[in-house]
């Protein structure tokens, strides 16, 4: 899977989740929560969502990884890459 539609994924659940989010400007590096309103209950509803749309498991103690969309990317492309 390449990292171009992983962030595609990422962006398209986030919209999905928080359809207040201004996708066209956020800030990669910044965390999802500091952005827009993702609270805990998105947060964990994100991780369920990117496990089931990319086939992959994503331990809990991994969440933090997926705070931020460059980070999240970079995560689930060391994931989903043999």
């Amino acid at each position: 899977m390449t990292e171009d539609h992983i962030r595609r994924e990422v962006l398209a659940l986030i919209q999905q989740i928080a359809p207040e989010a201004d996708l066209n400007h956020l800030d990669p590096t910044a965390r999802f929560r500091d952005q827009f309103d993702f609270d805990s209950v998105d947060f964990v509803n994100f991780a369920a969502g990117l496990q089931e749309r990319l086939k992959v498991s994503i331990p809990e103690q991994d969440y933090p990884r997926l705070a931020t969309l460059e980070s999240a990317v970079s995560y689930l492309t060391s994931r989903t890459t043999p």
